[in-house]
């Protein structure tokens, strides 16, 4: 199954895709949507839309994750990060693809083993589940940490079952 991570954010959301061969996930592709942040919120969503597009194109997954918004101390900011974060699941969503959603704790935990991990603890734990993948910036780390826990919870129901 291939399937995406995404770590939303209104300038640069991070994305990387995986695909499950048995009990271990492999990398296939990482990288950010950037954009602009001197445009008006409504074009800054619009552009982020087309480029998570473009993404989904160039790599068709089957099964969609995302990390979930944290509230900030800034109100402001987290209405804007949810804005963003809106559009990061309508563009999976609209193409019928299922969208998952785990929270930062559980997807730090699933990839670590402890919750309140440091993105740097994050970055290497993924580095050494994903060897091949380049991680060009945290928030693509953060996107393919949120696959691998989506593909390890995926594995565990399925065991269930």
């Amino acid at each position: 199954m291939r399937l995406i991570g995404l770590d939303p954010g209104l300038r640069h959301t991070g994305w990387g895709v995986i695909e499950t061969a048995g009990n271990r996930p492999v990398h296939v592709a990482d990288g950010v949507v950037h954009v602009p942040s001197r445009a008006p919120l409504a074009e800054r969503l619009v552009e982020l839309f087309r480029q998570l597009n473009a993404v989904l194109d160039a790599y068709r997954p089957e099964v969609a994750a995302v990390e979930e918004t944290f509230v900030n101390k800034n109100p402001a900011s987290t209405l804007k990060l949810g804005v963003a974060r809106g559009v990061v699941l309508l563009a999976p969503a609209a193409r019928g693809i299922a969208v998952f959603e785990y929270s930062a704790n559980l997807i730090k935990k699933s990839v670590v083993g402890v919750g309140h991990a440091e993105k740097a603890q994050v970055e290497m734990m993924v580095k050494r589940l994903l060897p091949a993948a380049l991680l060009a910036t945290p928030d693509a780390a953060d996107a393919l940490a949120v696959a691998i826990t989506h593909a390890h919870h995926l594995a565990t129901s399925r065991r269930i079952a």
